[in-house]
């Protein structure tokens, strides 16, 4: 699945912060996987970009209330356990039915179904959700998922300035 979803809204560098942008990083609630998490952030950081990771096994209640709290620019969910179509599908709707949410850039990442392929079929559904963007995880290229949300984040900045 190499084409990545983008729509008309468009990401708003926050100037209180120097152009930063703040990302929240979570995983779904009932995944345990932490690596990941560390790998994201470090990713963000390293694009010169705000991280508040929340780790992982996120209830939904504290995934909203930290949006709510820190108003992140864009949300970052990952997944390892193959259990993130249904998750994310959970995850998503609340955010939308958030009126002070729903309209934030939340995308996911990872492994979405239990067989561990990237099964365009889990992709399209979570895209129909909500998401803004989708990012399997490949198994003959795992980096590629966060090449892909690099390319996200940057080309969606590029059309903000």
């Amino acid at each position: 699945m190499g084409k990545l979803k983008l729509d008309n809204r468009k990401c708003a560098a926050a100037p209180a912060r120097g152009g930063r942008l703040r990302f929240l990083v979570s995983s779904m609630p009932t995944d345990s996987h932490t690596w990941n998490l560390v790998v994201l952030q470090l990713l963000i950081e390293e694009m010169g970009h705000e991280v508040v990771n929340l780790g992982s096994c996120v209830p939904v209640h504290l995934l909203l209330s930290t949006c709510r709290a820190e108003r992140p620019d864009y949300v970052v969910l990952s997944t390892v356990n193959g259990h993130g179509q249904v998750d994310g599908a959970r995850v998503i709707h609340a955010l939308r039915a958030d009126p002070a949410l729903a309209g934030l850039i939340v995308v996911i990442g990872g492994r979405f179904g239990t067989r561990g392929d990237a099964d365009p079929g889990l992709c399209q559904d979570l895209l129909a959700h909500g998401y803004d963007a989708v990012f399997p995880v490949d198994v003959d290229r795992p980096a590629r998922a966060v090449e892909q949300l690099r390319e996200f984040v940057e080309s969606r900045a590029a059309g903000a300035r």
